[in-house]
This record gives structure tokens, C-alpha cells and sequence, in this order.
């Protein structure tokens, strides 16, 4: 979906009033001007500190796309940052952005934890609050038992409840884990841009502190469920340091989202729950 064009005066503060905007497919409803993309911003705080992390990030084997600051040094004007933009659109190589999310993070593993990552969601929700609640879920002794507490109202669709009893049986499985958590882009699947013989390109970081191999695990329950992924992939990766609990937290984390988000579609569930079924049989 392509956001309502940036405004006269956003373009002429990143220095572009010239240049006529195009709207991008892959950019979380980005306009190319020339070399650079407008995007609106859904929270200020994590756009700011992505911008900063990637303006100065090296990982090997990845584009990163890097932020434009406007003419006054802002990354951020009225809601829309600007990037320098990246060729490739994402494609199912979902072998590859397990790999691009391995060096990542290696990479990653040095910063520090942003403030927001450690502050509650807060009513009136806002999207961002949803992923929150759903990490949060995934991770904490009672799931949810939190939003309950807080009055917040979820969901009542057949499959929105089915999510919530599929939650609560896979909290059982769960036992504790030694990894360490570090900044992890939680979002990978989808995002990272493929184009020829490039090397993978990435345009934003999504932040959660959370052990590296939980985000290899999202990517992995994302691509079975959703991306057509062969069920090779849940073992191919097996390897990694306490596979079979990230992965459980990782599917618990994408059907908490699925019970919370109010776009959430019955249509979604099914992957979900096959998943889910799937990460079980490891453990």
C-alpha cells in the first residue's frame, strides 16, 4: 500500500522540491525522488535511532540503505524520514535472509538497548504497541496476563480465539533459555530486497531485544506460514543455538500479533496454526 504523497513542505526540507515523487511498492509506503525515498514515519522515537544506527552500521554481505537528514540535520520532518534508495524487491529466498539476518546481527550485537524497547505498550494503541504486546506475550511467565490486568480488549473471532488457546499450549512447552539478548531487527521476512547478483538490501531495522536466533525464528515461522516456504527450512537451521525454544517463542510471538492486531484476517490463521503444529514436533 502507497502512503498519501509527502507534502510540499517535507520534500522542499530534505532539499527535494524539484523532483517529482514515485511510489514504491516495497517501502513501507515510501516515494522515490531521484536517489532519495520519503517514508512516513509510524513512531518517531524508533525511526530516529534507526536512522542513526544505520548511518553508520557496516555489515558484510548487505546494503543498507542509509538515512538523508533534511537541510536543518533532522532525520525526521512532520512524520516522514528520508533514505538513500536501494535497487531489489524482496523475493522468496528464504534460506538467504536467514543468512542476511545471521550477519546482521553479528553486527548488532554491539549496541546498546534503546529506552522505548523498555517501556509498556500505552493506551490508545497504535501499531507499534500491538508488536510490543505480542513480544512481550511470547516471553513473559503468564501470556498476556499483562493486557488482561490492563483492561484491554482482544478479539473474539473464532480464529483471533483459537490464536489465544494455541498460545496458552505452547507456553507450556517453553523452558528457559541461555542466549543472550542483544538488538535484533524482528522483522526480516518480506523486508530485505533482492535485485540480480546485488547483494541483499535492507532499508530499515526493526528493533527488539531479544536473542539473535528468536529473530532467524520469526523469519522461519513467517516463510512456513505465509511465504511458501518448504518444510525443509525448520530443520535446515537446527543448528542454531537453541533452535526449537526460539522458534516456539517465535510462533507464539506471530499468533499473539495475529489475536491483537485489529487487521488481523481469519485468512492468516491457518499458516499460523500449521506452524505452529510443525514447531511443536521439535520439541
Amino acid at each position: 500500500m502507497t502512503s498519501v504523497e509527502p507534502p510540499e513542505h517535507v520534500r522542499a526540507t530534505f532539499g527535494l522540491r524539484e523532483v517529482t515523487p514515485v511510489p514504491l511498492g516495497d517501502w513501507d509506503g515510501g516515494w522515490r525522488l531521484g536517489d532519495v525515498v520519503l517514508s512516513p514515519v509510524a513512531d518517531h522515537a524508533r525511526a530516529a535511532w534507526s536512522a542513526r544506527v544505520r548511518e553508520t552500521l557496516k555489515v558484510d554481505g548487505l546494503r543498507l540503505a542509509r538515512p538523508v537528514r533534511a537541510t536543518d540535520g533532522r532525520y525526521v520532518v512532520s512524520g516522514w524520514r528520508g533514505d538513500t534508495f536501494l535497487e531489489g524487491v524482496p523475493e522468496p529466498r528464504h534460506d538467504e535472509v536467514v543468512s542476511v539476518s545471521l550477519r546482521l546481527h553479528q553486527a548488532t550485537a554491539k549496541l546498546e538497548r534503546p529506552r522505548f524497547l523498555v517501556q509498556p505498550p500505552v493506551a490508545p494503541w497504535v501499531d507499534v504497541d500491538v508488536f510490543v504486546a505480542a513480544d512481550r506475550a511470547a516471553w513473559e511467565a503468564v501470556p498476556l496476563r499483562s493486557l488482561r490486568a490492563g483492561g484491554v480488549p482482544l478479539a473474539t473471532t473464532p480464529d483471533t480465539q483459537r490464536s489465544m488457546e494455541l498460545i496458552g499450549q505452547l507456553a507450556t512447552l517453553r523452558k528457559p533459555v541461555q542466549t543472550p539478548a542483544q538488538l535484533v531487527h524482528g522483522d526480516l521476512f518480506g523486508t530485505v530486497l533482492f535485485e540480480g547478483a546485488l547483494t541483499p538490501g535492507l532499508t530499515d531495522i526493526t528493533p527488539y531485544w531479544r536473542p539473535a536466533p528468536w529473530a532467524s525464528g520469526v523469519i522461519v515461522v513467517d516463510a512456513l506460514a505465509w511465504g511458501g516456504a518448504d518444510d525443509g527450512l525448520l530443520e535446515r537451521w537446527s543448528d542454531l543455538p537453541e533452535w526449537p525454544q526460539m522458534c516456539l517463542r517465535a510462533v507464539m510471538f506471530r499468533l499473539a500479533v495475529h489475536a491483537l492486531h485489529p487487521r488481523s484476517t481469519p485468512e492468516a490463521f491457518p499458516g499460523l496454526a500449521r506452524t505452529a503444529d510443525m514447531v511443536r514436533l521439535m520439541l
